[in-house]
């Protein structure tokens, strides 16, 4: 079978790309949201709320200032790690490497026991770097879908699923479209327990919907 989308990733210089693997990974686990709830009060963030370093869960605590903070810093690293990528390789499979290591880091950052974030705004960021059609493409799905579902996480999570359709649809190359759905995977087994509990809230709301009214005779 002829894949020269393969060829394109095996050729990578394995030298660089461990460079590129590491340094993002260890960008992604400057996990800001823990540091600033940790120097501004004390706490460990990972035991209040939903046990997330990311921008929603630091809001409960620090309030809007700690949410745009966190937030920045999630989408910055994850922008960061794509351009200093390109600065030394302009590879699109170096850069599919560095948006999975940044992720991957957050997710799991080694200096927190991988006990991190979920991803989805460092993944966020580091799509805008490497195609910001694509981001586009993804919003618009984020905008139809919470029309239809009317719940953000779960929107943003149905759009962030169609992730490598939309990148199939703008005509990429069949590399990037496979290492984005392991980043499609990736965040949404990190979300795992949103999914079960969003799911179960729509079916509660549906079993109540269809539960027959008192009879009024």
């Amino acid at each position: 079978m002829n894949m020269p989308w393969f060829g394109e990733i095996t050729g990578m210089h394995w030298v660089c790309a461990l460079g590129v693997l590491t340094g993002c990974y260890a960008l992604g686990c400057v996990t800001l949201g823990y540091y600033l709830v940790r120097l501004a009060t004390g706490k460990d963030i990972r035991s209040v709320g939903s046990g997330s370093v990311g921008a929603s869960n630091v809001g409960r605590t620090l309030g809007p200032w700690g949410f745009g903070a966190t937030l920045a810093g999630d989408l910055g690293k994850g922008a960061v790690a794509v351009w200093v990528t390109e600065r030394f390789a302009e590879s699109e499979g170096m850069k599919l490497v560095a948006i999975l290591a940044v992720v991957t880091g957050h997710v799991w950052p080694v200096q927190l026991r991988f006990h991190g974030g979920k991803g989805m705004a460092t993944a966020a960021g580091a799509l805008t770097a490497f195609n910001p059609l694509l981001m586009a493409g993804l919003f618009a799905a984020f905008g139809m879908a919470c029309a239809g579902l009317r719940s953000v996480v779960l929107a943003g999570l149905a759009a962030f699923s169609l992730l490598p359709a939309v990148n199939g649809l703008l005509g990429e190359s069949a590399a990037s479209t496979a290492g984005l759905t392991v980043l499609t995977a990736l965040v949404l087994f990190a979300h795992r327990e949103n999914l079960k509990e969003e799911f179960a809230e729509l079916a509660a709301k549906r079993r109540n919907r269809v539960r027959p009214g008192v009879s009024q005779e």
